[in-house]
């Protein structure tokens, strides 16, 4: 039987191949980030433990993208280096998503009875 190590990475090498280069970079900076955010702050059920999945991948997706756009960093997408270093800037962009997610919901759930005045209200008081 094979080591469980050594499959694993020769698993992981034929998918980023089967995936391609640029997309590999990202599912790879999109998962590590969903990974790092569900072990530092746990969700506390599975509903959310899927909206924390869901809002780090998108904005780890989207945020890289918007990142890589504001920059001009598409020539990174010629060279290996350059993908993995598109890898990284999604896992970066990815960490602050579930923490934004889970703190706006947070402030609907504790103003769930409040009348849409006092939530602009409170709004107001915070910016």
């Amino acid at each position: 039987m094979p080591e469980p190590t050594s499959s694993g990475v020769a698993g992981a090498a034929a998918a980023y191949k089967a995936i391609g280069g640029t997309a590999g970079a990202v599912a790879s900076g999109a998962t590590l980030a969903a990974v790092v955010v569900m072990l530092m702050t746990p969700p506390r059920n599975k509903r959310e433990w899927a909206v924390g999945l869901i809002s780090t991948v998108v904005s780890s997706i989207g945020g890289g993208a918007v990142t890589i756009e504001y920059f001009v960093l598409h020539h990174w997408a010629f060279s290996t280096t350059g993908l993995y270093a598109m890898g990284g800037l999604m896992f970066a962009c990815g960490l602050p998503g579930w923490a934004l997610v889970r703190w706006l919901f947070n402030f609907i759930d504790q103003r769930r009875d409040d009348s849409i005045d006092q939530v602009a209200k409170d709004m107001r008081e915070l910016l």
